[in-house]
């Protein structure tokens, strides 16, 4: 099963996947956790130049293709051969990011993303989408107080992108209704980890 994790920055689903990870291997569920852009040696240095203040005069096109690139290694090199085998593939970001923050974020043109986003990712879907929702401005507080958090290149972008990111979800989430479920990410972390168990288990078991 191929489960993805979304949300603004400061929603907390890197906290939430881990948790997450370490409950499914504690039941004797095969995973392989990863994230996004990264996950791979290749991934890892593309996210270092995405994620880098120094390179603020990135274009936004230069930007998706970047993205599109760490993700296409991703999943030939890592989720695909994990699903292959069985194991249930946890990811920290994929696809619906770059609709949400390249697409309404930057306003890039949505059926051009579309058609890159295939190719990068041979047509793989996740099987279930986690949505952790915050208040964007709520988020970025979170990140900005967090010591051990990565405050990256879109982080610092004005707060009115954040916002159409945040809205962007929203419109993603009633496009696919059946992929996506909607988390309320500004509970106590045990409380949203204990629902996204539920979830997720109960998915597994069908």
């Amino acid at each position: 099963m191929f489960i993805t994790f979304e949300g603004p920055d400061g929603c907390g689903k890197t906290t939430q996947i881990t948790l997450l990870a370490r409950y499914l291997s504690g039941q004797g569920i095969a995973v392989c956790h990863t994230r996004e852009p990264g996950g791979t040696s290749i991934g890892e240095q593309v996210r270092s130049i995405l994620h880098s203040q120094d390179n603020q005069e990135m274009v936004s096109q230069a930007e998706i293709l970047l993205y599109s690139a760490s993700r296409a290694q991703l999943v030939a090199e890592k989720i695909i051969p994990a699903l292959t085998e069985g194991t249930t593939v946890l990811c920290d970001r994929y696809y619906d990011s770059t609709l949400a923050y390249q697409g309404y974020g930057r306003q890039l043109d949505l059926e051009t993303l579309h058609l890159i986003t295939e190719f990068a990712t041979q047509g793989l879907k996740p099987d279930l989408t986690l949505y952790l929702d915050i208040d964007p401005e709520a988020g970025l507080r979170r990140r900005q107080i967090d010591q051990a958090a990565e405050w990256n290149r879109l982080d610092a972008l004005a707060l009115d992108f954040h916002r159409r990111v945040h809205e962007g979800y929203h419109r993603l989430m009633e496009a696919e209704p059946d992929r996506w479920v909607k988390v309320d990410a500004a509970r106590p972390v045990e409380v949203i980890q204990t629902e996204i168990q539920q979830i997720v288990i109960e998915k597994l078991n069908r």
